[in-house]
């Protein structure tokens, strides 16, 4: 194993810790709680939950966590600072891919760990396309953060980056915000957008992709063909 191989093991697994740590430590309806007791008060709500959705990736919480709040608070109308949050709450992993993945790169020349996996990435947003290829992912039942780091890693640009984002996450932020309209009491723990939802996001991003992959893999594309 390589020196930014082991470099890089050794971030993800401080990485990992401090998620285990917030999950050990936290609630997301003891966090949703507070953050209603706030909604009433703007200038307070507003950075606090600016504060919930940086801080998300690393306790390992759904986005659709917060999404149920907002549509609980707020109703429907509270989809687009639920589409904003869910971009934004993708920042902080993808920045710290990028950043990673970038110094394995300066130490190694593209070898190690994620300077591999940096490749893949980018071998498969050539052929789809940025905003396409990131668009599918965040579409697919996948989670968020993984797809993110995935993004960092491949050095897709941030305006392409906060685009598929958008694009992906908008059909999961509707869902989220209106089941949390729906509801009579504040409930954030083990609700679901569904089997038939995760099916349809499932079945649009494969056709998303699709042709790109095929006409590369006739094409020959290396790392596609082989």
């Amino acid at each position: 194993m390589n020196r930014a191989t082991r470099r890089q093991v050794a971030a993800v697994g401080v990485l990992a810790g401090l998620v285990v740590a917030g999950v050990l430590f936290t609630s997301p309806a003891r966090v949703a709680d507070a953050l209603s007791t706030l909604a009433e008060r703007p200038l307070l709500f507003a950075p606090a939950l600016l504060v919930a959705y940086l801080v998300r990736p690393f306790l390992a919480w759904p986005i659709s966590v917060l999404s149920v709040l907002l549509g609980y608070l707020f109703g429907p109308m509270a989809i687009p600072v639920g589409l904003a949050g869910a971009v934004v709450t993708c920042l902080p992993p993808y920045l710290l891919a990028r950043r990673s993945g970038a110094a394995g790169l300066d130490e190694a020349g593209g070898d190690g760990l994620l300077g591999r996996a940096g490749d893949t990435g980018a071998r498969f947003l050539s052929v789809t396309g940025d905003v396409r290829g990131l668009a599918a992912a965040r579409l697919a039942p996948l989670p968020a953060d993984p797809v993110s780091y995935g993004a960092g890693l491949s050095g897709i640009g941030l305006p392409a980056y906060a685009l598929g984002t958008a694009l992906g996450e908008l059909p999961w932020v509707t869902t989220a915000v209106l089941l949390g309209a729906s509801l009579e009491t504040l409930r954030v723990e083990g609700v679901s957008a569904g089997v038939p939802l995760g099916v349809a996001a499932l079945a649009v991003a494969v056709l998303l992709v699709a042709g790109p992959l095929y006409r590369a893999w006739r094409g020959g594309l290396p790392g596609v063909s082989e």
